[in-house]
This record gives C-alpha cells, structure tokens and sequence, in this order.
C-alpha cells in the first residue's frame, strides 16, 4: 500500500461534479460537491442561539444545500447563503433533485440528514455520524 504524502494530500482538492439536466426548465445545472470548510459553514446556518441556548434549526436545509453547491463552469457559486430562502420556495422535484445530487457528491448522507432533526437524546435505528456536535439542543 503506497501512501500519500502531505503535499500529494494537500494537492488533491479536486472537487466532484455533476451535470444535472432539469427538463422541466428546459436546461442543466453544474453540481459540485463542497470543501471541509463549505460543508462546515452549511452546517453553521442551521445552528441558532449561542451558548447553552444553542439549538438545531433544519428548516430550507435542502435549499440551503444546494445553495452551496450549484456553481457556473468556473466553480463559482450560483447562489449566496441568502438565496437560500428563494430557492426554499422553488418547484419542489427539482430542488429535490438538484440537492440529492449536492448531498452525494458532498458525502452528506440520509443519516446525516435525519440526524440533525432528531431530539438530543434519541436513539436511531442503526449507526449514524453525527454532523454537528452533540451538545447543541435540537427541535
């Protein structure tokens, strides 16, 4: 087994993509998937509160994420975090569409989905990563 090196590790920051046709608007979109730090910052704006008063909020998560990770042929956003809200009150199978593909090029699974909107405290059926730190208190 060979191993990467820091720099080889470092170097590798190409960031998958999709294509995703929407026929029902007559064109595609450019998904990509997020860095570490993009994945962080879609998980900091479903947080409210500070401190202990810290709780979940899931609410526009699909749009949320697909917010960060439609970009143009460059890599750039499409969307800023405040188009969130619009893009929430889009046609619901493409915005399904275009956020199943965003969750799987960014290695954002059902689990970790179901997660975030599940009471501190309660157990799941089967294993599951937790997203975002256990002490934060959730709807």
């Amino acid at each position: 087994m060979a191993f990467l090196s820091r720099a080889e590790l470092l170097a590798a920051n190409i960031l998958p993509r999709e294509t995703v046709r929407i026929p029902e608007l007559s064109g595609d979109v450019l998904v990509q998937g997020m860095t570490g730090a993009q994945r962080d910052a879609w998980e900091a704006t479903l947080v409210e509160g500070r401190g202990k008063k810290r709780r979940m909020n899931t609410a526009n998560i699909r749009a949320k994420l697909v917010a960060q990770c439609c970009v143009d042929e460059q890599g750039n956003r499409l969307f800023t975090d405040a188009d969130a809200e619009t893009l929430g009150t889009q046609r619901v199978d493409v915005l399904n569409r275009l956020f199943s593909v965003a969750q799987r090029l960014s290695g954002v699974s059902d689990d970790d989905v179901d997660e975030l909107g599940t009471p501190s405290g309660s157990t799941s059926a089967g294993p599951s990563i937790s997203v975002l730190p256990s002490n934060l208190e959730r709807p």
